[in-house]
């Protein structure tokens, strides 16, 4: 992670790293908190998602609505996948055609090229 990506989730309030001089210091807290953040990047939640998803920690330590808004957004996010995964295989046995009609219009040319 870049020390600009650091900044910026630190503009957002997604982190609050303590200060030591001009140092950041980051905190166990910080470290997981990037860890989500990057977690949740990486499976396509948006930063207002994972933004919601770790304040609610701080607003509730049994975690019970923090674990419901996870499970939420978790569902929507594989509905939202399986329906991009339905239009590649879509898209995928479309191109399939094309190339199955493309090869053999080429066989049956005479001389076998284009």
């Amino acid at each position: 992670m870049s020390a600009r990506t650091i900044r910026f989730y630190e503009d957002k309030a997604l982190i609050a790293p303590q200060r030591a001089g001009g140092a950041r210091v980051y905190t166990a807290r910080d470290r997981a908190r990037m860890v989500l953040i990057l977690r949740g990047k990486r499976l396509g939640f948006s930063l207002r998602e994972i933004k919601e998803y770790l304040d609610l920690y701080d607003q509730d330590r049994t975690q019970r609505e923090q674990i419901q808004v996870l499970l939420r957004s978790v569902r929507d996010r594989m509905g939202a996948l399986q329906q991009q995964e339905a239009a590649i295989e879509q898209t995928l046995a479309e191109l399939r055609d094309i190339e199955r009609q493309a090869t053999e219009a080429l066989a049956r040319m005479p001389d076998g090229r284009g």
